[in-house]
């Protein structure tokens, strides 16, 4: 139990009660979050008309985008193995792993840090309440292809039913989530190197939902804004200052 307890000393910054605390509001989070995400709206038919209206302004805007996506990606196993990877890990595995890096290494940058990825996502849950929007993989007959089926995943089986809603298109938190996460580690990591790989990861990330069809680029745009809004509600006084001065 003391070597126990000189580990936390050593390597915690505020101990072992204070990481257990941090892990308890981080999974208490998640599941809560997941639960009320899979139970929010399931309404298919509200969700294909919503999904529907999001093909219709982005032929209207600039065409759908996604297709040129999905077409330079099938077209490479390579390719389409790392947009299929990259879209189940980035949200929640590498997500989490960031968590916990700021939180042993760059501890001062954590909490806000977790808000701003708490706040985005609460955010998130309700535009999928206001908003259930069928995902680009539910419209084959436009030509989209749900590349992660190919690697034998299915979206409406199992506990992915139970924890995930399939209309929950819009807003793309993991694009929310992977722009929050890029900026914050490129602006705390120390060499260049890194700073260039983590500014680069949202782009990434936004490329991936869209080349596997599991969202609009609409959905990307609203996720930007959804961690724009996060970190402006969180930053307002701050912000209200600057203008101010």
């Amino acid at each position: 139990m003391t070597a126990f307890v000189a580990i936390g000393r050593r390597y915690l910054p505020l101990g072992w009660s204070d990481l257990l605390r941090q892990l308890a509001i981080w999974f208490g989070f998640l599941f809560t979050y997941q639960l009320a995400r899979g139970l929010a709206d399931r309404n298919p038919a509200k969700a294909f008309e919503n999904g529907l209206g999001v093909v219709s302004l982005e032929k209207h805007v600039h065409g759908l985008f996604e297709l040129t996506l999905q077409r330079i990606t099938i077209n490479s196993h390579l390719l389409t193995t790392l947009t299929s990877w990259t879209y189940w890990l980035s949200q929640f595995t590498v997500l989490g792993l960031a968590l916990l890096w700021v939180y042993l290494r760059r501890h001062e940058h954590f909490a806000r840090f977790r808000n701003t990825i708490l706040l985005a996502n609460l955010i998130g849950l309700i535009g999928y309440v206001a908003l259930p929007t069928a995902p680009p993989r539910m419209f084959p007959q436009l030509g989209f292809v749900d590349t992660i089926a190919t690697f034998g995943i299915n979206h409406g089986s199992g506990f992915v039913q139970l924890a995930s809603n399939q209309f929950a298109a819009m807003p793309s938190l993991h694009s929310a989530d992977a722009l929050i996460v890029g900026v914050t580690l490129a602006f705390i990591v120390k060499r260049w190197v890194f700073k260039i790989l983590w500014l680069l990861w949202p782009a990434w990330v936004w490329f991936s939902v869209m080349a596997t069809a599991n969202h609009f680029w609409l959905d990307v745009v609203a996720g930007v804004a959804v961690a724009a809004l996060a970190v402006a509600i969180l930053n307002w006084p701050r912000i209200l200052r600057a203008v101010r001065a």
